[in-house]
């Protein structure tokens, strides 16, 4: 008999931060913009709609090691290096000094919210052993939606269409062409990538940066 599935957060690099503990709750919330019309001889406006805001996911996490003794620091700061801006990143510029902060997905079970940046990180320490090292840690979370991705702040992926597949970083000497080849067994498949990625000029890409290769047949949305 297996045991419960645990929670994790996915990055945008592939990486996986496995949470100790599961969530008591999450909250989900998401808003709308309205634009109240003339009303002149009603009792109220017409509203009309402007656009969706980026829904937020907020959730708990806590990370325990003083059974191990470890230093449980070896946990949050995988979570503080979330909030740094990668210069790896797909649509940075080393030129322009200009780069972002990776996004997330969380994932527990079947459900996976959508993809995010961290907006907000709080850790607070709450147990520490002799020597001062910190073992015990609560860690307060928001996510904030990346970009419109036509989905369900948080769904069970098999009740929609397939979105992210795997994240490949590409190596030195390698090209669009042979990713496509090595996971799709089609190097025509790499303007699939390329469309996925925002890719203009498959040739400037530079080593280490991390592709989105999409489910086949999936397209990506803009």
């Amino acid at each position: 008999m297996t045991g419960p599935a645990k929670a994790y957060l996915k990055t945008e690099r592939g990486d996986r931060i496995d949470c100790l503990f599961n969530p008591s709750e999450l909250t989900v919330s998401k808003s709308n913009s309205w634009n109240a019309g003339q009303s002149k001889g009603r009792n109220a406006p017409e509203l009309r709609f402007q656009g969706g805001q980026s829904a937020t996911l907020s959730l708990n996490l806590t990370f325990d090691t003083t059974r191990e003794g470890t230093d449980v620091t070896e946990y949050t700061t995988k979570l503080l290096d979330l909030m740094k801006s990668d210069p790896g990143l797909p649509g940075a510029d080393r030129a322009r000094n200009s780069a972002r902060p990776p996004w997330v997905e969380f994932h527990w079970g079947k459900l996976h919210s959508f993809r995010a940046i961290i907006e907000k990180l709080q850790l607070k320490f709450t147990y520490f052993a002799s020597d001062g090292t910190p073992l015990r840690a609560k860690a307060d979370l928001s996510l904030k939606q990346w970009k419109d991705e036509a989905e369900l702040p948080l769904q069970n992926p098999t009740s929609s269409t397939p979105s992210v597949h795997t994240v490949h970083t590409l190596l030195p000497g390698e090209t669009l062409d042979r990713v496509a080849a090595l996971h799709y067994q089609d190097a025509t498949r790499w303007r699939l990538i390329a469309e996925a990625n925002g890719i203009v000029d498959p040739l400037e890409i530079p080593p280490g940066t991390a592709l989105i290769l999409p489910e086949p047949g999936v397209r990506h949305r803009a």
